[in-house]
């Protein structure tokens, strides 16, 4: 897969990679993470679909630069503007963990009207599970922007996101799982300005309920697909169920054994359920 870049209209460049040819669909990984969170179903779903793997901005090889708002508003502003770029009118689309909330925002704010909508584990309207560690994590990241403590905290990160550690991502215990972590985290020890960039978005992310939500699903016209893990301890399946009872045109699917990591734990059923519903 070749690196390409989008160019937002503020100057932010989100890296993607594409392959095969078809109908356009993308995949928006989860957050720490890469567009590498799908490798392990690439080659399957380019067999039917142009597919189309971007890294978030203050991921991967995307936008770093703290000269940019970073809330959840401009993520969906520039993911909006990636679609239609890159993908063009009513794309098939589908996000996991922070890029599901992504999207959820995008659409529900009318910047983005995809044709299908892919929903995999994330918090959706429910406020985030282990509160605790979650606010560590935010006090951590929002002391990026303190001089002195920047490039000390992309080093505390590595460490605290360890390839060994991440293999409790995963229900299988799959080994591949260490390169992936490896790889998200490979050029983040001394980036000062991906610290302050962190320091951002630890401050305006939503952090609790988010239940504008529960009265937007009603008004999502568009097929849903809910695809769900039956062992995700942070994402439970009754969240599924709840958003499930109020989309006018959606449907849940459940892969058995999988954990956070679906892709990595199940890539054939992953693959098989996006393509049933994308057609």
């Amino acid at each position: 897969m070749r690196l390409r870049l989008y160019h937002h209209t503020d100057g932010a460049r989100v890296a993607y990679r594409q392959l095969g040819s078809g109908p356009p669909l993308a995949l928006l990984h989860s957050a720490m993470l890469s567009h590498s969170e799908f490798r392990p179903v690439a080659d399957r779903l380019a067999e039917r679909y142009r597919l189309v793997l971007p890294d978030l901005p203050l991921h991967g090889d995307s936008e770093d630069r703290p000269r940019h708002p970073y809330t959840i508003d401009w993520f969906a502003e520039v993911i909006a503007g990636f679609a239609a770029d890159v993908l063009g009118p009513r794309p098939l689309i589908g996000g996991h963990g922070a890029g599901a909330q992504i999207l959820l925002h995008a659409v529900s704010s009318g910047r983005l009207a995809p044709g299908r909508l892919v929903l995999m584990p994330s918090s959706m309207h429910r406020p985030p599970r282990r509160r605790v560690r979650r606010a560590a994590w935010h006090v951590l990241a929002a002391s990026g922007s303190v001089p002195g403590l920047d490039r000390a905290l992309t080093h505390a990160a590595r460490a605290l996101f360890t390839p060994r550690r991440a293999v409790r991502l995963s229900a299988t215990g799959e080994e591949a799982v260490r390169d992936l972590v490896r790889q998200a985290f490979a050029d983040v020890p001394g980036n000062a300005s991906l610290a302050h960039s962190w320091a951002k978005c630890a401050r305006r992310w939503p952090r609790g309920a988010r239940r504008e939500l529960v009265e937007c699903y009603p008004r999502l016209s568009m097929p849903v697909l809910l695809l769900w893990a039956d062992r995700d301890r942070l994402h439970p399946l009754s969240i599924a169920e709840e958003a499930l009872a109020l989309l006018p045109d959606a449907q849940l699917r459940v892969l058995q054994g999988t954990g956070f990591l679906l892709s990595y734990d199940d890539p054939v059923g992953l693959a098989r359920e996006i393509s049933a519903f994308c057609g």
